[in-house]
């Protein structure tokens, strides 16, 4: 048993655990980064506008289909169950090939993220692109690192209302034409647009609007790095895609190390100093807010804008760019072991650099062979595996197909002249938008005919029948055989579809059921 002081004892000890448990999510630190320039932000600039102009744009593009089909472009609609690109039409049958380039699509980013790290959310990623453009909207407002960092530490004036309202409502605007251009896929662009200002669209294109205008915004304006940190996978799954081989972003400590804001100083007490002046403008340029000098982390998307910025800090100085490079884990090392005297651990710049300052050529460096490894071999070989079978399998795919159902109940009728007869419901499918006349012939089964129900045409073997464009038609037909023709309950025999104008046909094999007494 425990005594009082022993139970007050525990009892204030499990306070100040409660006191001291840190929490499971930080709260958000605001973050202002700086605008950069250079190589990397001007690729990011094109990124940016590409991807944009892609999403905005595509809805508005024309394709001439013929007057049976949807002249637009790239539509998914929903309401005739079609997905057409441009000259290619995807039925829902045909979805393995939607299946397919998501396929791709993983094993394109194990590759890009195996040989250039996370180049997909430092460039591509939608998240990444439209949070570059709320920044540019924050930037042409509120101005740049120290007027944003200053006007969100000053009181609310007059001044700071009207900047802070108008930031945020061209943030609006924005989520709601992304919200508008996501809809514009899946219906008429210039047509639904007409319906939205007029208010006869469906409910369910406001919803959608409304719901991606506050995601946008919630997403790209206020979460930003957030959604990158704790909201996305990618971060944590990104480490087993990566070796020693991989490009990333990395601040290269055997160069800059040790740093230090006053070189003259230290260089003229005899001290060994490093190319870093700590200067942190790799920090404050950073979307993420983190410092690459501590090394690789979780919430580094790689979009090399401190790799920008340090280049520019290296150029005023007179040094040589690459402190903060794209690097290999193996090229670092290497590096890091022709640095270090003696693998003291202790490491000295001067020691990889040649007479006039500049690194000498025994400096480890990035060659483009480098990514061509077995790993990525494996990749790009099931990547182009899988794209060819979808070209192969899109480029000789049929556009007529046939199916047959017997009935069931009953699976055969005698009728008064002794003859037996069976009924089929046949499935027309002509999967191209213009209208075409099929001949359905039966192969095989002696003696018998078809009769096609609500078409007034003479028991045959053979019948031709109009098919709409992109449609389905349905066939009722009772197939006949005459009771001395009979070879047995049940009988194989096929169903042949052929358009004479493509030279395209089918066949289905069906069953011709009899009565054993038949025979």
């Amino acid at each position: 048993m425990l005594d009082n002081t022993q139970i007050e004892r525990l009892e204030a000890d499990a306070v100040n655990c409660a006191k001291t448990r840190q929490p499971l999510y930080a709260g958000r630190k605001k973050i202002f980064p700086n605008r950069a320039s250079g190589s990397f932000r001007r690729f990011k600039w094109s990124v940016m506008a590409i991807t944009l102009g892609i999403y905005y744009l595509t809805p508005w593009l024309r394709w001439d289909r013929g007057p049976f089909a949807p002249d637009q472009a790239v539509l998914v609609d929903l309401a005739n169950r079609r997905f057409y690109f441009f000259f290619i039409e995807i039925w829902p049958q045909e979805f393995y090939y939607v299946a397919g380039l998501l396929v791709m699509a993983g094993v394109g980013l194990f590759l890009i993220t195996s040989t250039v790290g996370r180049a997909w959310c430092g460039y591509t990623c939608p998240q990444t692109v439209w949070v570059d453009l709320f920044l540019v909207v924050e930037r042409a407002i509120e101005g740049d690192r120290n007027a944003r960092i200053k006007l969100d530490a000053g009181p609310w004036t007059s001044r700071k209302l009207v900047l802070r309202t108008s930031k945020h409502a061209i943030w609006l605007v924005i989520g709601v034409l992304t919200g508008g251009a996501w809809i514009f896929y899946f219906a008429d662009a210039p047509m639904l647009l007409g319906e939205l200002f007029t208010g006869t669209a469906a409910p369910v294109a406001y919803i959608t609007v409304a719901v991606l205008t506050a995601t946008t915004y919630t997403f790209g304006g206020l979460m930003r790095e957030q959604v990158c940190t704790y909201m996305c996978p990618w971060p944590r799954i990104q480490a087993a895609m990566l070796d020693e081989n991989s490009l990333t972003v990395t601040y290269n400590d055997w160069r800059g190390e040790p740093r230090s804001r006053h070189a003259k100083r230290v260089l003229a007490a005899g001290q060994p100093v490093g190319d870093c002046v700590d200067c942190n403008a790799c920090v404050a340029v950073c979307p993420m807010g983190i410092d690459i000098r501590d090394g690789q982390q979780l919430e580094c998307i790689t979009c090399a804008l401190c790799i920008d910025t340090c280049d520019g800090i290296m150029d005023k100085l007179g040094r040589e760019r690459g402190l903060i490079s794209y690097a290999t884990l193996a090229d670092y090392n290497a590096n890091v072991m022709l640095a270090t005297p003696g693998g003291s651990g202790s490491v000295n710049p001067s020691l990889v650099r040649s007479a006039d300052g500049l690194f000498s050529d025994k400096v480890a460096r990035f060659h483009i062979r480098k990514i061509f490894r077995p790993r990525t071999f494996i990749y790009m070989g099931v990547w182009s595996a899988v794209g060819l079978a979808l070209l192969y399998s899109l480029l000789t795919r049929e556009r007529l197909e046939l199916n047959v159902l017997h009935d069931r109940n009953p699976q055969f009728v005698t009728l008064s002249d002794g003859s037996i007869r069976n009924g089929y419901t046949v499935k027309l499918l002509n999967m191209i938008p213009e209208p075409r006349t099929i001949i359905v012939t039966m192969q095989g089964l002696h003696g018998a005919e078809i009769s096609v129900v609500g078409i007034d045409l003479p028991a045959d073997r053979s019948f031709a029948v109009p098919v709409e464009p992109d449609r389905l038609k349905m066939l009722k037909v009772f197939v006949r055989q005459p009771a001395d023709q009979v070879r047995g309950a049940a009988q194989s025999f096929k169903f042949r579809v052929e358009n004479k104008a493509t030279f395209e046909s089918d066949e289905y094999t069906a069953t011709f059921n009899a009565p054993e007494s038949a025979r």
